[in-house]
Formats: C-alpha cells, structure tokens, sequence
C-alpha cells in the first residue's frame, strides 16, 4: 500500500497546477494584444493621481501673485517660506500629533467592535442576521448630522466635550457600522471547514476567532483600518464642533487658520496641504506591499 500523501505534498503540487494554469492563460491567443492597453490604461491613471499631488507641490513654493499668473507652472523660485508660515501659524506640528492620536484610536476601537460584530454575523448562528445587516445598511445611509444637537449636550454633561477621547468615540461609532459589513463579507468568504476542524480539536469560541479566524482575515482588518484611518485624519465637520481648544485640534483644521478676513494665503494653504498629504503618502508605500502578501496568503478560499 502507498502512503497518503501529507497536506504539504498536496499544497504544492496544487500551487504548481495554479501556475501551470496561469501560464497557459497567459500565453491564450490575445494576450500579448491587450498588454499595451494595460500598460497604457495605468499610465493614465497613474498620471491622473500625480499630477494633482506635483500642482499642489509646485505651488506651495509659489507666493499669491505668482500663483494667480502661473496656476500650474513651475515656481519661479524655490522659497521655502510657504512651510514656515504654515508650520507656525497653522501649529501643523501639534495637529498631526493629535490627527495621529485620533486615528491610532478609531481604527482600534473599529477593529474591536467591528471585527467582534462581524465575525458573530458571519461565523456564528445569530438570529435575524439578514435583519441586523439591513439595520446596518440603513445606519451607513443616515445622515450623522440628525445626532449633532442631542450628542452636543450629552457629550457635554459627561465631560467628552473638548477632548480627543470623546471625539474618538464619534468616530468609533460612525464607522464600525460600514467596517462591520466589510468585514463580514471578507469572513463569510472563508471556509467553515476550517473553524468546524478547530472546535472538533477542543478549541473554544474564543481561540476560534482569535487563533484562526483572525489570522485569515488580516487582509480584511488592514483594509478596513486604512479607509477607516483615512477618514479620520481628514474628517473636518465634527472635529470643529466637539473641539475648541487649539492643542486639540486635528491637522485637518489647520485651514481655518489660513483665512484672513475676506482673503485666503494659497500659497500657505497649498504648502499645508502638501505636508498634510506626506503622512498619507508615506503609509500607503509602506502598506501595500503588506496588504498585498495578505491577500495572496490569506487561505484557500471556496
């Protein structure tokens, strides 16, 4: 008799098969046809995410007389003084600051609530789980302006008010409805084999979701955690209602700062614009080759 081959021989050969297949799609009549159009394809729609970011970058170097003359140009002349006035007179240092603090916070608190919610809806045999997702698609749809003047005077009565804690909660709640739909889809897409094969080894519910659910889904939590952050750090409207101190606000109000009765420094304006895009910048170099290896290593899904 032969021996079973071990699961180690049969992910291989599987992963060779996939690349065989592979191959032969790509080497299928019309592949090399449409190759030009790909590349030509992300050209454009490389330059269309560039160029608005190269604008923005020539002109904070440019002053007000010279951007009403030369909108789109090179600047004339490389002066740095732009940053300056935008780094002290917008406190673009203590804003980032706070803008981090606010984002670390809420992509945590969504991770919890959200990913706990979402692996109940999708893993666990909760009832009216269609009714739950509807109330959660009805929830995203809702204008958070109808709560503003009842969650105005609760936050005040209990000391929330003007703190960057009190603000994390909003944004807690304002967006675990939306990363719990989009973490229930991510689970819901993983094999329940796999959970149904942890509970017949003893594991409980608990190791269960942590131990092999969580490890599956990382790709799902990475994604949700950077629409999530990229919300928070350029939410404006609730962050100049639920703040008054300027120690506590986010970089996203350093605008405000900027506006000098009827007249506006663009030229300050575009160069705090551009260092408030360099964190944004900065985390999606460093992320996406990690989302990526997620998603590639993520599990055998179907």
């Amino acid at each position: 008799m032969t021996a079973a081959p071990d699961t180690e021989t049969i992910h291989h050969s599987t992963r060779r098969r996939m690349i065989r297949s592979n191959g032969d799609m790509d080497a299928r009549p019309g592949g090399l046809k449409r190759a030009p159009l790909s590349v030509i394809a992300l050209t454009l729609l490389a330059l269309f995410a560039i160029l608005p970011v190269l604008v923005l970058f020539f002109n904070s170097f440019k002053s007000d007389t010279e951007l009403a003359t030369n909108p789109i140009g090179f600047p004339q002349s490389w002066d740095l003084s732009n940053f300056e006035t935008a780094w002290t007179m917008g406190n673009l240092g203590q804003g980032l600051a706070n803008s981090a603090i606010l984002v670390v916070g809420t992509v945590i608190g969504v991770w919890i609530c959200a990913g706990m919610a979402a692996y109940a809806l999708a893993r666990l045999n909760v009832p009216f789980k269609r009714g739950i997702s509807f109330y959660l698609l009805i929830v995203i749809s809702l204008p958070a302006q109808m709560f503003l003047v009842p969650l105005f005077f609760m936050w005040t009565n209990l000391g929330l008010y003007d703190n960057l804690f009190g603000l994390i909660l909003i944004y807690t709640a304002l967006n675990t409805p939306f990363a719990t739909l989009l973490l229930e889809t991510f689970l819901v897409g993983i094999p329940k084999e796999l959970d149904e094969a942890a509970r017949l080894d003893g594991a409980n519910e608990w190791q269960v979701a942590t131990k092999v659910m969580l490890p599956l889904s990382r790709p799902g939590f990475l994604t949700a955690g950077l629409v999530v952050g990229l919300a928070v750090y350029g939410e404006l409207f609730f962050a100049v209602i639920f703040i008054s101190s300027p120690n506590n606000l986010p970089i996203s109000t350093a605008f405000l700062s900027f506006q000098q009765g009827f007249t506006r420094l663009y030229g300050v304006t575009d160069a705090a614009g551009f260092i408030m895009i360099i964190p944004v910048i900065l985390l999606f170099l460093l992320m996406q080759r990690r989302f990526i290896s997620g998603l590639a290593s993520s599990g055998v899904k179907g």
